[in-house]
Formats: C-alpha cells, structure tokens, sequence
C-alpha cells in the first residue's frame, strides 16, 4: 500500500485555486522531491498530509500506523537544555530505560535478586532498540550537520535561528518515522551540511517528500519528482534533471496545443462574425453562429496557457562601459574578528569574463571578503586594487540594499529621478512588481520579493562587476533559472558566493575554496572542483599505499601472524565465554534451590558470585568483539 495517496485532490482558498483533481501515490520508500513556484501550494500539501488542513474537494491519507516526521516551524522554542541533551530527548524512551538499568543495577548489588529477570529482559530490549549506540549517532548526526564539539554544549537559547533549524532537522533525522515531510532542509546549511544530508538521505529507509529549490540536492536524494504548476500536479519517475527533460518536451507539446487552439478560437470568432452579420435574412446560419458561439466559449473555457507563457521574472545585466582586462587583484588579504583568523593571505587576480565562485564552510568568511571588495568593511592587512574602468554592483545576501520604510515605486525612482513613472514602473514589471505593489512597503515585502528588488537595482546600476553573495537564496527555481541566464549572458565579470551548486556547476569559470591560509583556485565548474579534490585524494592514496612498498613481505608476515594470533584468541574467548554460562546456570540453579532460597546470607554469597560472572563474561565478550573488529580489518586491508 502506497504511503501516501491522493484521489481527485483540489485545494482552494476563496476563487484562487492552488491545485485542481490531482491524483497520485508515494509509495514505501521513495524520496520525492517537491518542486514548483513560491505560492503555489507546496507547503500546503504538507498541511494536507499531516491533515492540519482539509481539502476543498477529493481526498489524500497515509498508509495506516504511518510515523509522520515533519521540520518544526519554531525549533525548540523555550527549551534551556544543551543542544546534545535536546537532540537525545528523542530518545526519551531509551534514555528513560538507562536509567532504570541503573536503578536495577543498585538494587541487585544491595541484594534484590527479584529483578534480575527484569534486569536481562530491558538490557535486551535496550541494546535491540539501539541503546549501545544512540548517543554516538546523535553526536554524530550534529557534527554532520555543522555543529562544533563546543557548540554540544550550548543552551538551545543562545542558539540563531538557523541554528536551530539544524537542531529540529538533528532530531527529526533521528526521529524514525516511516514518512518525513522535509520544507527546504537545506537552508541553512553549508555545502558540507548539505553533503552530509544527502548521504544520511541516500541511505534513508523510509519515505521522503522534501520540499526544495536546491536542484542539485534533489538530483542526488530523489527518484521521484512532484510539481506543483498551472494549478496542476505534474508527477514522475525520477530526479529533478530526468524530470525536467520531460517537462521541456511537456511544455513544447502543450505550447503546440495552445497554438492550434488560438488558431481555431479565431477561426471560430470570425465564422460566428458572419454568422451574426447574415442572420436577419438566413435562419440556417443563425442558428449556425448561435452553435459557433457556444462552442467558442466552451473552447476558451477550456484553454490552457502553457506554464512557459506566464509572468516570470526578466533579467538583463548590461554594463554601461567594458573593464580593462586585469579586473581585479588581491594581495595577501586578512580579516580576524576578535581572537578568531577567519582567513589570511588571500591572494588572487581575477580577469574580464571571469565567473569566479568563492566556496567554504560556513563562518570561514566568504562574505567578509565579499564585503572588502564592496569597501563595506576594511581588511587587517593586506591590499586589493580594481583595475581601470571597473564599476561594481554588490547584492548583499542580508538584502541590507534596501532602505526601508519607502514604497516599492520610491526604492527605484530616488535612485534613478531621470526616469518617469511610466519608465520606472516598466522595469518593476520586468520583476513582477505590477499593479498596486509598486505602492507596497518595501519593509512588508518577502524575502523573494526583496531580493527581486535588489537585484533590479543591480541591473539599473551598469555594472560591469557583480558581487553576488548568496543571490538564490530567496528565489524559487524559476527565478533562479532567469537569473542564470542573465548572469550568463552578462558579458562583465563576476566574484560570487553561493552554496546552489547546481547554479555554481552552470556559471563557474573558476572556484576557490577558502581556507584560514588562502584560496586555492580550480577551473571550471562544480562538477570539476570535485574531480580535482578526488584525484588529489586517489594520489595521496597511492603515495601512501607506495611508501611502504620496500617492507611489503614483512608486513604481509606480520599481519598474517597477528590474523593467527587472532584467531587463537577468538576461538579460547569462545570457550571461556561458553565455560562462563556453565557456571552462571549452576549458580542460577543453585539460587532457585529450596534450601538455599531459605538461606539469606547463602543468597546473598551467590548473588554477588552470580554478579561477578557476569560481569567477567560481559568483560570478555566486549573483548571478544574488539578481536572480531580487529580480524575483520586485518582480513579486508
């Protein structure tokens, strides 16, 4: 049975309708990713699962006894503990079962033998459910996601807010349900964060729908992709890039339909035309043009404009005037803030046409060296200098551009008072800004529309260099393509910042990864960065693996008498942990005995004899478990 089905689902909120008579199923296991334009009701369709809203019409459930796991909105609100202690209070029922093994375990060394069934009953049920394991997973999971070691300490309180994000994301990856409802997971996380994700996903047993504009993310994590677009639901097979193959032959089948259907709306307009012109004089052809008539409005009722016909943002980058050649050169810049170097010696020369992205964890000051360049903020030592006829435009990932407190309509014309209005609200237009939303508070704007904003200021300005710090981050993926083609075309140079690898891989001449001791500079694109990381990887390999060549004959001898000698050890640990059990069910036997039952001190005396045992046999089986490791290693190396 599918995990997730929806029969005849439509979603309406007053006369605007997000979807309509959409039908589909996610079956046990896949991970799907949910695509579509901010607005169009992805984020409701998770309220609609999760059954926080119900549906206009048609219906949508989950498989019986299914575990919905859904990204908090307000992560670990009032919550004192350390980030450690929050992430494990979803282990709350093993946490709760160490404790009273604990509490078990005093009582038994203070004589209550009564408990020894309980004891080994909850220590089985605790190890089968992950007990022996769960802190270092969460641990684990935390580092993965950017925590530091010092950060586990934390009060959730003095987290940020994309810090707690992470946290919730730690503890809904932790929380084993059958179906995670993932809304943008990626957002605050750097491209490591973001790595780690994808494999913690790849090797997710359960079900997934991830909400996301991060197209790079959702090649890697998904085999099924849903869209939500036209006010249709569009389903298949496969990840965003199979997906958007088929979609593009979608669109050209649909663009052809639309066509045709324009041209027999026409033809159908003039017939009806003549129609009404004849009619006084021939009653054939007016009741030729009354059934004419009706079917031109059945056939405009029922025309579809194709999804590539409606509003979408437009972007050109044109430089009022051509940099020289040498655009740009760094010299050994630096930046602390405090005690903490966040990079030094950056060296760098950067050349017209050149579309450079900066890349590194998160905090290492990529968007410090972006604010140098933009004379936001002055470098601890160190020089940089633009060559001749350079002229930079900056989008500040903090969107701090915008003035504020002004319309939509001022934020241009105080910059640009040559225009009309006429002028100033073609070029909003451009960028969706129609209507009564020129009049809008730029404050009350959205992220997407701020950065809209921002990024037509840019175009307005002429620059022939872009500094773009994070520009995706707002946009959904159809601005993101607009804006790729823009930048593309751009014939200036660009310095960017951006964790959208998919963006980095389509527009990058060069990366730079920024270390505390510099950049270190690639050609090409993503694809090519990591190329380059892997053959410096596979080459330490074979360095390392070709040193100790000269003592190979030694060493194979070495380890095969260390495989014996483990061996030996394994097979003596076998029987001493079997001669264990003998012993240990003789005690048991003799403690059940009615004699000795009766006999306080004796129980007491084959208590602690009782204990002793099974601790020296837990001792060797834990030891038993290291040669095991240690053989296996040994064996595969």
């Amino acid at each position: 049975m599918a995990t997730v089905t929806a029969q005849n689902l439509t979603m309406e909120f007053g006369s605007r309708v997000l979807f309509g008579n959409a039908s589909f199923e996610i079956a046990p296991g896949e991970h799907a990713g949910l695509i579509g334009a901010n607005g169009t009701g992805k984020t409701t369709l998770f309220k609609l699962i999760t059954g926080e809203i119900e549906p206009s019409s048609g219906n949508i459930f989950t498989a019986h006894g299914t575990r919905i796991g859904y990204l908090e909105q307000h992560a670990c609100a009032g919550s004192r503990l350390s980030v450690m202690d929050e992430a494990l209070t979803v282990f709350r029922h093993l946490i709760d079962a160490e404790t009273e093994l604990e509490e078990i375990a005093g009582k038994i060394d203070a004589g209550d033998t009564s408990l020894i069934d309980r004891q080994h009953k909850l220590s089985e049920r605790f190890q089968n459910e992950g007990g022996l394991t769960f802190k270092s997973m969460t641990r684990s999971a935390l580092l993965g996601l950017g925590f530091s070691e010092q950060d586990l300490e934390l009060s959730c309180e003095n987290l940020s807010g994309g810090q707690r994000s992470k946290l919730a994301m730690c503890k809904l990856l932790l929380s084993n349900s059958d179906l995670l409802l993932l809304d943008e997971p990626t957002n605050h996380l750097d491209i490591s964060g973001t790595e780690w994700l994808e494999g913690y996903i790849q090797n997710y047993k359960g079900t997934i729908l991830v909400i996301s504009h991060d197209r790079y993310f959702l090649d890697k994590i998904c085999n099924k992709t849903i869209e939500i677009a036209n006010r249709k639901i569009y389903v298949s097979k496969g990840n965003y890039t199979a997906y958007h193959k088929l979609k593009q032959e979608r669109l050209e089948a649909e663009k052809h339909k639309y066509e045709n259907d324009l041209a027999e709306i026409k033809e159908l307009e003039e017939l009806v035309l003549r129609a009404q012109q004849a009619s006084a004089t021939n009653h054939a052809l007016k009741r030729l043009g009354i059934e004419r008539a009706e079917r031109l409005e059945k056939k405009k009722a029922e025309l579809i404009v194709p999804e590539q016909n409606l509003s979408r943002m437009r972007i050109t980058f044109t430089a009022e005037n051509e940099s020289g050649n040498d655009v740009l050169a760094i010299s050994d810049l630096s930046k602390s803030f405090g005690h903490k170097q966040l990079f030094s010696n950056a060296n760098l020369n950067v050349y017209k046409h050149d579309r450079i992205f900066v890349l590194g964890p998160n905090g290492c000051g990529k968007t410090t060296l972006l604010r140098i360049l933009a004379k936001q903020c002055e470098p601890d030592s160190g020089t940089f200098r633009f060559g001749a006829g350079v002229k930079v435009g900056y989008f500040d990932q903090s969107l701090e551009n915008l003035k504020g407190g002004k319309t939509v309509l001022d934020e241009i014309w105080d910059e640009h008072t040559g225009f009309t209005e006429s002028k100033v609200r073609g070029f909003l237009a451009l960028f969706l800004f129609r209507g009564d939303d020129v009049y809008k508070n730029v404050d009350t704007l959205s992220g997407g529309e701020k950065a809209k904003l921002c990024l037509l200021k840019i175009m307005l300005s002429g620059a022939n260099v872009l500094l773009l710090d994070e520009p995706t981050n707002h946009l959904d993926i159809p601005s993101r393509e607009v804006l790729e083609d823009a930048v593309a075309s751009f014939e200036g140079t660009v310095i960017a910042v951006s964790h959208d690898r998919y963006f980095i891989n389509k527009l990058a001449t060069k990366i730079c990864m920024m270390t505390k001791n510099g950049l270190k500079k690639t050609d090409g694109g993503y694809d090519d960065y990591l190329a380059a990381l892997n053959e410096v990887t596979e080459s330490a390999k074979v360095v390392a693996k070709a040193e100790p060549k000269i003592n190979d004959y030694k060493l194979r001898k070495e380890r095969e008498g260390e495989i014996n000698r483990l061996r030996g050890k394994i097979r003596r640990g076998e029987a001493a942990i079997e001669e264990f059990d003998v012993e240990i069910e003789k005690v048991n036997d003799e403690l059940t005995s009615p004699e000795v039952s009766s006999d306080f001190e004796k129980v007491l005396e084959l208590t602690d004899k009782l204990n002793i045992l099974v601790l020296k046999q837990e001792e060797l089986m834990k030891e038993w478990e290291e040669w095991n490791d240690q053989l296996t290693k040994l064996s595969l190396d």
